[in-house]
This record gives C-alpha cells, sequence and structure tokens, in this order.
C-alpha cells in the first residue's frame, strides 16, 4: 500500500510530531505533503527517509494550490491519502477525490468546545469542514471526547473511528542520570521542586496560571515550561511582575534532538521535572500529560481527554483541577507533601503504546481500501 499524508504544516506541534512517530511504525509505504511551513518536523521527517514535498500554499484562500496538490496526488500513484488539520483536510479531500483516489482518511486532532486550532467554530468553519468531510472514507478522532463532538457537529456516527495518539513508552522511560545531566544543564538548584509545563506558548493554554502558582508557592519551587509561541513575551512579563522570573526557565521549542526522535528533546525534560501541569481549560487529547505520565510523574490537569476517558482505576497519578492559580498552588504543594512516588509508566500511559495505535489506523486503513468510495460527488 501507498500512502500520501497531507498536512497544513510541520512546524513543532503536537499533531506534526504524531504524524512522525506515526511514520515510523506504519508498515506502509508513505510521502507527506506539508501546505505550508516545512519546518523542524519536516526536516526530521527526512532524516527517517520520508519524502516530504512542499506544495507553498500563500493562506487559506490559495485556491491555485489545488490543482498542484492533484497533481501530487496523480503522480505518486497513491492507494489512500490521510490529511491532517483542518485546511489541509478541506483541500486534501477535495483533491484526492478529483484525482480519482477513493480511500480518503483524515485526522481530527485538535477539535475543542469553541475552537479548533485557534480558530472559532463559526458556521462557516462548520459547514466548509462537513461539506469536505463527505467526501472522506472516514473521520478518525483522537479520543472518544473528540468523536462525541464531530457527531454534536453533524458527523455521522459510522464514518467516525476512534484512534488516540500513541507514545513510544520505551522513550519515555526515566532515567535518573538523564535527570542529573538535564538539571545541571539548565542552572536547577539540586533541591529545586521542578513543575513542568508543555505546549505552545498561546493563550488558550493558560501558562499563566502556573506562573501566578509559583508566586504562591516557596522560594524553592521552580517552573519549567517548554515550548515557543506568541504569548512567550507575555508570560516572561508576568513572572516579572509577580517577582518569580529568576524561577522560570523557557527552553523554546527545542526542535533539536541527539537521537533523532521526533520533536522535542522531551524525555530529557520530563525526567528533569518534579510534578506536570496542564492548565489548558479545553484539549482535543491531552498528549503531552500522558507522556508526562509514561515518565512517571504526577499530573495535574484541567482537561485531558486521554485521561478522563479511561476508566477510573487505570488513571492512577493524575489528578483535575479547577480553578485558577490558587487551586494550582494548593495542589502542587499537596502533591510535594506526598512525596516522590516511583518514576515508572502508568496504565494509563501503556493504554497509549504507539504500537497499539498504528495496528488500529492499519485496520481504518484496510477498511477504507476495501470499502466503496464515497457517495458525495466531488466538486
Amino acid at each position: 500500500m501507498r500512502a500520501l499524508h497531507i498536512i497544513t504544516g510541520l512546524g513543532v506541534g503536537g499533531a506534526e510530531q504524531q504524524l512522525r512517530l506515526l511514520l515510523r511504525h506504519l508498515p506502509v509505504d508513505c510521502d507527506v505533503v506539508t501546505l505550508t511551513n516545512p519546518g523542524a518536523v519536516a526536516e526530521g521527517l527526512g532524516t527517517d527517509g520520508v519524502r516530504v514535498v512542499h506544495l507553498g500554499m500563500g493562506g487559506n484562500r490559495d485556491l491555485a494550490a489545488l490543482p498542484r496538490l492533484v497533481r501530487v496526488i496523480r503522480a505518486g500513484g497513491y492507494d489512500l491519502v490521510h490529511t491532517h488539520l483542518y485546511r489541509a483536510c478541506v483541500y486534501g479531500r477535495i483533491a484526492a477525490r478529483i484525482a480519482g483516489v477513493r480511500a480518503v482518511v483524515a485526522t481530527e486532532h485538535s477539535l475543542g468546545d469553541t475552537q479548533m486550532e485557534g480558530r472559532r467554530l463559526t458556521a462557516g468553519v462548520r459547514a466548509l469542514y462537513l461539506a469536505s468531510e463527505r467526501l472522506g472514507s472516514a473521520t478518525v478522532a483522537v479520543s472518544p471526547t473528540v468523536a462525541d463532538r464531530l457527531k454534536r457537529w453533524g458527523v455521522p456516527a459510522p464514518r467516525i473511528e476512534v484512534v488516540p495518539n500513541g507514545i513510544d513508552l520505551d522513550r519515555f522511560r526515566f532515567d535518573p542520570q538523564r535527570r542529573e545531566r538535564t538539571r545541571r544543564r539548565l542552572g536547577l538548584p539540586e533541591d529545586a521542586f521542578v513543575v513542568g509545563g508543555v505546549g505552545r506558548l498561546a493563550r488558550g493554554k493558560r501558562f499563566d496560571v502556573l506562573v501566578r502558582a509559583l508566586a504562591l508557592l516557596p522560594e524553592d519551587h521552580w517552573l519549567l515550561l517548554v515550548g515557543g509561541g506568541p504569548e512567550e513575551h507575555v508570560l516572561r512579563r508576568t513572572a516579572r511582575e509577580a517577582g518569580v522570573a529568576g524561577r522560570v526557565l523557557f527552553t523554546g521549542e527545542r526542535p533539536v534532538v541527539p537521537d533523532g526522535s521526533p520533536g522535542p528533546d522531551l524525555p530529557s525534560l520530563t525526567a528533569a521535572m518534579d510534578l506536570f501541569a496542564s492548565p489548558s481549560a479545553e484539549e482535543a487529547f491531552g498528549l503531552a500529560a500522558v507522556e508526562a505520565l509514561a515518565s512517571g510523574l504526577p499530573v495535574l490537569y484541567a482537561s485531558c481527554p486521554a485521561i478522563e476517558d479511561l476508566p477510573a482505576g487505570t488513571r492512577a497519578g493524575a489528578r483535575r483541577v479547577r480553578g485558577g492559580p490558587g487551586a494550582y498552588a494548593r495542589a502542587i504543594a499537596e502533591a510535594r507533601t506526598a512525596g516522590p512516588g516511583p518514576r515508572t509508566a502508568g496504565q494509563a500511559a501503556h493504554h497509549y503504546s504507539i504500537t497499539r495505535s498504528t495496528a488500529r489506523l492499519m485496520d481504518v486503513y484496510a477498511a477504507a481500501v476495501a470499502g466503496p468510495p464515497p457517495s458525495a460527488a466531488a466538486p
């Protein structure tokens, strides 16, 4: 089977890194088209031996990109097209149908209750999404929570398949020597209790809650924020105003990893942490929280479908926190008082092994290739 993955961009982000990890484990001959931004993840895919084509799309309304995408699909002779992220799903499904590919799968990575990839869920966004969705064979939801949101949006339930994001458990296994090296490199005091946050530094992630919570905690508490984004300067100013600028570390995106693994050097950074916190009020999955659990960290979160969708008995190490800085400061203090637990991956992390996710996706691929073409006419 030959498959083409189409994604909006390949900068450092959750969906982009998940695609690279997925391609490392899928037993399928895959190429990738990025509509825009061939960033660090594109370089990583090239290192892995994956062919990446940059379409050079100028914006959401660059309709000239559509015939270029159709030509790429026809030239590749693909059995299946798999799209990722909103713009790629809209253009990719249309182009695949025009090119004559009948097996078209889309993964919905980022659908929240009020936004998708930072855009508001207006009537126009919903109408365009649903119109293009009819052109595909199946829509993959990364969690049952996202599947429910798709149903409420109007996607027919029989067309929705749940394939959770996956993690490489071996990569996140805790290593005390790696912890020591990383904390030394970051300049952390030996007795520092390090609270970590991972994600794009954007307003919706609410990392300002953690900065303000730090101001309510003793001086030996530190905050390690992993990621880059438009709110970094705001968070730095917030830290200065709260008097904790000297105890907040910003790592940036860190796209270069010594062992060539996808994405930032998260295993080393999570090893350096003592607790992981995610105050984001709206998530589609919560991959960073699951990776933290794989590193044996206690996890505090406001929204994490990956954890909430599991049976209660499998959520050990994770606690939901509602509220602002005060609530998080209390929860962090309580976690520290409880003392460190064993730094081993919990049951929740094992549930999201990448090998399980790729096996489930292969079932979706097989059904799409064997099934009838979508009934909707291509525009």
